[in-house]
């Protein structure tokens, strides 16, 4: 929610485009200050689902499509956001060239995606996550102007962080061969779901400050990168 509070003081007047925009609760956030605002997903359920629910936003409208490439025509968009959705992907160069084909001019891309300095296991949901070395690198094969940038939190944030780290190292000493980074990730999905629900549902009791912890609690950064949790990128065409 961060991200799309952030970028709904960018987007405002702007026609938009939101990839892997899944139910929309922050596409729709971000539509209230857009001209136009596109959410793209791969799921044409989920698409129909949603502009049943947001059907009285006149200016949001949604398209079923896999990505990359974006169907969209050069130079459609004055705004394109792509939060938590590149790590999913194989073709994630791709992704970014295709951002910027569909970019106007002074056209701007607001990306995320988890430092994986900061996972505390294997995620089986992502193909690939990034450092901020690779990341940097990456886009800079595709964009001349571009800012990175680290999500971070408060002391409340990194309580919960550090008892979330916690619980999942307890877990994982009992993976002594590290089978959960050699297997297939598909079998990983059912007890990482799992495992997850019972996680924060534990940690929910235990940290009275969970609850509490809203997006005023974090804040972007430019400095030690390494330690963010998440990848910011603003990139301008």
């Amino acid at each position: 929610m961060f991200a799309y509070e952030h970028a709904k003081s960018l987007i405002a007047g702007k026609d938009a485009l939101d990839l892997g925009c899944g139910l929309a609760y922050g596409t729709s956030l971000m539509a209230e200050n857009a001209k136009t605002l596109i959410g793209l997903d791969y799921d044409s359920e989920v698409v129909r689902h949603n502009s049943a629910k947001y059907a009285s936003i006149s200016q949001l409208s949604f398209k079923a499509a896999p990505v990359p490439p974006i169907p969209f025509p050069d130079n459609t968009f004055d705004f394109v956001t792509s939060f938590q959705f590149i790590e999913h992907l194989h073709e994630r160069l791709k992704l970014i060239q295709e951002i910027k084909r569909v970019l106007k001019p002074g056209g701007m891309m607001m990306l995320t995606t988890p430092n994986i300095l900061k996972s505390n296991a294997r995620n089986p949901f992502h193909v690939h996550e990034y450092t901020f070395a690779e990341m940097r690198q990456e886009v800079a094969s595709v964009f001349n102007e571009f800012t990175l940038k680290g999500l971070k939190g408060n002391e409340k944030i990194n309580r919960y962080m550090e008892e979330n780290g916690k619980w999942v190292r307890q877990i994982l000493q009992f993976d002594i061969l590290g089978l959960h980074k050699r297997i297939p990730a598909s079998w990983l999905i059912v007890p990482y779901n799992f495992m997850t629900r019972l996680m924060r549902k534990k940690l929910a009791t235990q940290n009275t400050d969970t609850a509490q912890i809203t997006t005023a609690d974090y804040f972007l950064s430019e400095n030690q990168l390494d330690t963010a949790y998440d990848i910011y990128v603003f990139a301008s065409k």
